[in-house]
């Protein structure tokens, strides 16, 4: 468009609401806002959004936050399958939205057991159902070092000696879950009853199987080994400081001078 046209059509412009009274203006304004409301393209805009979130998606390194963020995706390809009108889209996403809201509230869920299990003793007594009873007498010994491990034992009752290092393993304590983590899953130690007990026993590929299945297991399980290994530590640290202890004191004795008889 020219200057001159351009001129033009804004003097004819003012010529026309010029002579024109408020309330003819504002209705005049008002008649032209509701056509264009009623004409735009509401589809096309919640369109261009939903594809936007879902775009987003690919750049999430989370699952909670790609879930919120595909819901979102999700209502607005919803609204843009009702204003289109393209009823499959919307049975599509009707679809998808319950499955994107389950699987936020299963990883909401999955988050809270592994909090509540990294901050807190769990208990072992809903692994009993998964667990095998057995009995053992005074002087039974249930494995001993370097013995091929395949099951992990919590006592029920009775007494267990670690032979090795000598400490009792009592009722409600787990033992036997090292030779999982060990090479060639070879026993560490030997252990003896040395009192009359019951004990429950799991298989290795069953530990294995509850592992990846509940996270609340699995966080028991590496806290309980790692306890394990740090105790072992802490007791070889002081065996060892002992050691160096007597070594010290030896020489020193040594060196006493010796009382001769006199004459």
């Amino acid at each position: 468009m020219h200057l001159t046209e351009l001129y033009k059509h804004l003097t004819d412009l003012y010529s026309t609401y010029a002579s024109m009274s408020f309330a003819e203006l504002y209705g005049t304004a008002y008649n032209m806002v509701v056509d264009q409301l009623l004409n735009f393209n509401f589809a096309a805009v919640f369109a261009l959004i939903g594809a936007s979130f879902y775009v987003v998606t690919y750049y999430m390194k989370t699952m909670v936050p790609l879930r919120i963020v595909g819901i979102i995706a999700n209502l607005f390809f919803l609204a843009y399958g009702y204003f289109y009108p393209s009823y499959p889209t919307v049975v599509l996403y009707l679809g998808i939205l319950p499955i994107n809201i389950f699987r936020l509230i299963e990883m909401q869920r999955l988050i809270r057991q592994v909090r509540d299990s990294s901050s807190t003793d769990q208990s072992m007594d809903w692994l009993k159902p998964f667990m095998t009873k057995r009995t053992y007498k005074k002087g039974d010994v249930l494995f001993r070092k370097g013995d091929r491990a395949y099951e992990m034992f919590y006592v029920v009752s009775g007494k267990f000696l670690v032979s090795e290092i000598g400490v009792t393993i009592p009722s409600g304590q787990v033992f036997g879950e090292l030779g999982m983590l060990a090479p060639d899953n070879r026993r560490t130690s030997s252990m003896e009853c040395t009192e009359t007990g019951v004990v429950l026993t799991i298989t290795y590929d069953k530990v294995q199987e509850l592992y990846f299945q509940n996270p609340t297991f699995g966080f028991y399980f590496l806290r309980l080994t790692t306890e394990r290994l740090l105790q072992n530590v802490a007791r070889l640290e002081a065996a060892l400081a002992r050691r160096e202890f007597a070594a010290s004191a030896s020489p020193a004795q040594e060196r006493k001078p010796v009382k001769t008889a006199e004459a």
